[in-house]
């Protein structure tokens, strides 16, 4: 399993799997190909359905327009049988000839793989890669799951999830003073500030989920608006994490020193996932996204609030059990509606778990490695209609 490094990927919005992935794969063809004269690109399935709407052109074009001409086809009635998320790469020399031809894919959190290679992580730093192996470890020495991090990951580790809560906050603070409408036609306008103003109007509990709901309206604004974020496990899922670990950080008082901590044993969480299924929207459908950014958030909080390994694991379960069978179906493929609010909504239901699991001793039925699996198999039971192709459920509703 790789390091968290790859879960956590500090980019621009509004899509890991159709903005930032593109845009990494332009970057790698543009290294292979720098005497190109002219460039084409075919976007297939999922992310020629939405990429309009996700800014995939022009994610594409930004990186290889400046080098050369750059023409980009729509295809998206055909799915490649590896995976939705399909693109096809050519250059030419300047007597016409073409100069390289690579297929290549968006997998999801901003991670990109040519044809025919198989799933690779870029380094294996984790030898225990399902929670009840690191939760009997957890058991065994009475260590924590961020310990276990820690133990498997270099010792920059903390410099770099130093920067991602930088960057996280960042978010939260600009989304929280931005107004106007998001980019994209359907004219949404942003909600943060308004929902961050009322809840000064309200007590305890209501003032509390007010903010927190602001928070995670921030950040994905910020997203939708196509500005800097973490992918927590994705783009479409950013608000989530940082919602709850901000509002905690204010609220409660709890130091950057734990609230890292927390960061490590989230990223913990949507590794396994990311390892064992998929984060990504257009392979498993929203569950995949708003789903396991939920599980993480949970997991960071119920480890703020002294949960053992045990409520820890719980609160993780839950939060990822209640998004089963979510849909990907994002109106105009916009990262937007209704994305936005799910990321509000998720925020909230992570501390609820946390809160849930609390009360408990940590024992339940369902292990959280069992939801996974029953997520992957959902994921790929579920129709391409409702995984990111913008064809059926909400996205055919305007």
């Amino acid at each position: 399993m790789e390091s968290i490094r790859q879960l956590y990927k500090i980019g621009y919005g509004p899509s890991s799997s159709h903005t930032m992935g593109p845009r990494n794969a332009a970057g790698m063809f543009l290294k292979r190909n720098a005497g190109a004269v002219r460039f084409e690109v075919v976007l297939y399935g999922a992310l020629a359905a939405t990429g309009k709407g996700h800014l995939t052109d022009k994610s594409i074009l930004d990186v290889l327009s400046p080098a050369a001409p750059t023409e980009i086809e729509w295809q998206p009635d055909v799915f490649l049988p590896f995976h939705p998320n399909g693109m096809r790469f050519k250059a030419y020399s300047a007597d016409g000839s073409v100069m390289d031809d690579v297929t290549l894919y968006s997998i999801g959190g901003g991670d990109v793989i040519r044809d025919g290679e198989e799933r690779k992580t870029s380094e294996s730093v984790y030898s225990m890669t399902t929670i009840a192996e690191i939760l009997n470890w957890c058991d065994t020495t009475g260590h924590a799951f961020w310990e276990y991090v820690e133990q498997c990951e270099d010792s920059s580790v903390w410099d770099y999830l130093s920067e991602v809560w930088k960057v996280m906050k960042e978010a939260v603070e600009r989304g929280i003073e931005a107004e106007g409408v998001l980019p994209g036609g359907l004219g949404v306008s942003r909600k943060a500030i308004s929902y961050y103003v009322h809840s000064a109007g309200y007590n305890n509990s209501l003032k509390s989920r007010g903010l927190l709901y602001a928070y995670a309206l921030a950040v994905s604004e910020e997203n939708a608006a196509g500005g800097k974020i973490v992918t927590a496990p994705t783009c479409g899922s950013c608000g989530i994490v940082p919602a709850v670990l901000y509002h905690l950080h204010n609220s409660k008082n709890f130091s950057e020193k734990r609230i890292l901590r927390a960061l490590a044993t989230a990223g913990l969480f949507g590794n396994v996932v990311k390892h064992n299924a998929s984060v990504s929207g257009a392979e498993v459908g929203c569950q995949g996204e708003v789903g396991v950014a939920c599980a993480m958030a949970a997991a960071a909080a119920s480890q703020l609030f002294g949960g053992t390994p045990r409520q820890i694991e719980y609160s993780a379960e839950m939060g990822l059990e209640h998004h089963l069978g979510l849909t990907c179906d994002p109106v105009c493929g916009l990262v937007q509606i209704p994305c936005i609010e799910r990321n509000a909504y998720a925020a909230a239901r992570a501390l609820d778990a946390n809160l849930y699991s609390a009360f408990s001793d940590g024992r339940h039925s369902v292990s959280f490695d069992r939801i996974v699996e029953v997520m992957k198999q959902t994921g790929h039971d579920l129709p391409s209609l409702y995984k990111e192709t913008a064809k059926g459920g909400l996205a055919v509703i305007k």
